[in-house]
């Protein structure tokens, strides 16, 4: 809504100005006409645009906040479960049990080494962190699950009276919670062979990295299958380009993940301790969510072909109407 309404606010004010100012503005008005003709007739930056400005239009910024809070409730059970598990399984092997803590805490940038620091006295009672960690992952992952059905919902523009009813909503949010716990499983243990990092080549490290992009981008597939309502049109490899581009992105800002979230939380997170440490935490699920959220919209506008969009408020391609249309089809 934020981009559609500043498109036409700006035609609406190069109009006014240009009946007041004259030449100048004329000028100004065909660059702008330039520039959209340009990249409607280019691939790229249409797309970009169209990406952009539907993200806007389903008010995704507001569905990110409810994915990153859904998130942040899901995350300290699971990593709670997860450190109560290997208590019990690795007991008699503490060096694998280190690896794979310090590879399961490495998915969180930054502020990974403060939460292991954290949940790790929990593990004294052993049959009280399973309990906590089992309650508050199913409850955690549920509240997760139904938040992601809801923006699936709002991104593919699925009328209210046509989405899943409360026990398709149930039996997806176990699918869900099957799919998260594997995801956890497999992405730990990949982890835990990149900490042998020093004893093997750089393109042994590389294979990794893209093992480890193909094992996110079906992991992100997984996920669009589980919590994106069926339509009658809708084709499981409508999924696919939203899954590898989040993948690929996904891995990258785990590498690099340190830097792209700020060195100065490392001085927060010693400066404010836990204070810090949520902060950090919050920022990352955050980038999380938002990243997730685009690749839903990539998969939109790619199979509806929603694209190119216009800047000005007319005339307006046929993507326009359709993107106006598909919002109008899902009210809020």
């Amino acid at each position: 809504m934020l981009v559609r309404s500043t498109g036409a606010g700006l035609a609406r004010g190069l109009r006014r100005l240009g009946r007041e100012d004259g030449a100048p503005v004329e000028l100004l008005k065909r660059a702008v006409r330039r520039l959209d003709a340009f990249q409607q007739r280019h691939l790229l930056p249409a797309l970009v645009l169209a990406l952009v400005r539907k993200y806007g239009e389903d008010g995704a910024g507001a569905l990110s906040v409810q994915l990153t809070y859904a998130l942040f409730l899901t995350v300290f059970p699971l990593l709670l479960l997860l450190v109560t598990v290997l208590g019990l399984v690795l007991s008699g092997d503490a060096a694998a049990r280190e690896r794979v803590l310090h590879s399961a805490f490495a998915e969180f940038p930054v502020v990974g080494q403060q939460l292991r620091e954290n949940i790790h006295a929990m593990r004294r009672n052993s049959a009280f962190g399973l309990a906590v960690g089992l309650g508050g992952l199913v409850y955690g992952a549920t509240g997760l699950a139904q938040t992601g059905l809801h923006a699936m919902a709002e991104v593919w523009g699925i009328p209210r009276s046509a989405r899943p009813r409360r026990a398709a909503r149930l039996a997806r949010s176990v699918a869900f919670l099957a799919v998260l716990g594997a995801g956890l499983v497999v992405t730990t243990f990949l982890s835990a062979f990149g900490t042998f990092g020093q004893h093997v080549s750089l393109w042994l490290a590389a294979a990794g990295e893209v093992l480890a992009a193909i094992l996110n981008a079906g992991l992100y597939w997984s996920v669009f299958r589980v919590l994106t309502p069926r339509r009658p049109e809708a084709r499981r490899l409508d999924l696919v380009p939203g899954a590898v581009a989040g993948g690929i992105a996904w891995t990258v800002l785990q590498a690099f993940g340190g830097y792209l979230v700020g060195h100065d939380l490392r001085r927060a997170s010693a400066t404010y301790g836990v204070f810090g440490t949520v902060l950090g935490l919050v920022a990352w699920i955050a980038l999380g969510a938002k990243l997730t959220l685009y690749a839903a919209e990539l998969n939109t506008v790619l199979a509806r072909r929603l694209w190119p969009r216009s800047l000005l408020e007319a005339p307006r391609p046929r993507a326009d109407a359709e993107t106006l249309e598909l919002g109008a089809g899902a009210p809020h």
